[in-house]
């Protein structure tokens, strides 16, 4: 099972690195405007958001449910070769595919933490951050045109998907005791927690969306920018495989320990946007505000609630949909209005996020 995990997080985020990295090219390339190509990506990290909730209310989070994502994923994949001449076609195929990933990922996430435990699950889960790098590294070659990203998408769509259908099958029985569980997730009675995971990936919308934009705007080259971003990614690497004694620890101090650096990373942005030493040292803090934020989430929804399932599909949808949308959103307007602060901007939402983490943990302390 553990080879089966490590191949299924590569391929998934090999998908994401085609879809973040090269998918906007193409539609460039295909005559799209920016403003087109904006609310085509905004749509899925929206759905990401929204799919959760119907299960909130009743839908079933089992393996009928993940075969049709993987299904709906395949087919909206086809369909991206059926959509490029028609915004609406296209809008309609990207909120598909959103559908698809909003499901699948927590579902698989959910798998790796039953039967890896939290101390093995960065080892398996680094090879996602492998297959990301490894496919921005060999698809810049071959970006020719169009169809070759689209190529690329579909072929590992199915491989996932297939590799996905196979990890399902096998961990019936570690799942099937769990979805007998009711429903004792409470956003509103936990909205501490909750607004503080959240701010944490709000502030993140500066990084993903801007960061080459301002820092080759401060005179950085692109080059040295896409080392930075490389940088990072090792990084992360090696925090997934050696973050196993940490996640042992006091997993909500460490969520308020890494947003609290993520904060500082920020401000590093903003104070020394042009010095090239102190931008990979902000990069090398990606092992904490990322890695090890996303391991200790995780894991500490795992072990807080009795739904464990849903517990996944809200952090993936809430956080990393509706808190990437939205951290776009701030950080699109802020960096037309205010340039210079963007990052000051960010620090102080990842500050925001520490505090509220912070109440958290007093409301758990009085409880």
């Amino acid at each position: 099972m553990s080879i089966l995990l490590a191949i299924f997080y590569f391929f998934y985020f090999s998908i994401i690195g085609v879809y973040i990295i090269f998918l906007p090219k193409v539609l460039s390339m295909a005559g799209y405007q920016a403003s087109e190509i904006g609310i085509i990506f905004a749509a899925a990290p929206l759905v990401r958001f929204l799919v959760p909730f119907a299960f909130i209310k009743g839908l079933k989070i089992n393996r009928s449910a993940f075969n049709a994502a993987l299904l709906i994923m395949c087919a909206s994949t086809v369909s991206f070769y059926f959509s490029l001449d028609s915004f609406y076609k296209l809008l309609f195929s990207n909120i598909s595919l959103g559908v698809g990933l909003s499901i699948v990922l927590p579902y698989v996430e959910l798998i790796s933490l039953k039967y890896l435990g939290k101390e093995r699950y960065g080892k398996i889960r680094l090879f996602g951050s492998v297959g990301f790098i490894l496919v921005a590294l060999v698809l810049v070659k071959f970006l020719s045109s169009a169809a070759v990203a689209l190529v690329y998408l579909l072929v590992l769509t199915f491989i996932t998907s297939a590799i996905a259908f196979v990890i399902a099958k096998r961990a019936d029985t570690l799942l099937d005791k769990s979805e007998e569980v009711i429903n004792d997730i409470s956003i509103l009675k936990d909205w501490r927690l909750w607004i503080g995971l959240t701010l944490m990936q709000v502030s993140f919308g500066s990084f993903y969306n801007f960061f080459t934009i301002y820092v080759t705007d401060h005179k950085v080259s692109l080059d040295i920018a896409i080392y930075l971003w490389s940088f990072g990614v090792v990084v992360e690497i090696f925090m997934l495989y050696f973050q196993g004694a940490l996640l042992r620890k006091n997993l909500l101090l460490i969520l308020q320990a890494t947003t609290f650096v993520t904060a500082f990373r920020w401000l590093l942005l903003f104070l020394f946007p042009d010095n090239i030493a102190l931008l990979f040292f902000s990069q090398a803090l990606h092992a904490l505000s990322f890695a090890l934020f996303h391991s200790a989430a995780i894991s500490y929804l795992f072990y807080l609630y009795k739904h464990k399932s849903l517990a996944q599909q809200l952090f993936s949808g809430i956080t990393y949909g509706f808190g990437a949308f939205l951290g776009a959103l701030i950080a699109g307007y802020v960096y037309e209005l205010y340039p210079a602060y963007l990052f000051l901007s960010a620090a102080f939402i990842a500050l925001v996020s520490t505090y509220f983490l912070y109440l958290w943990g007093i409301t758990k302390k009085q409880a």
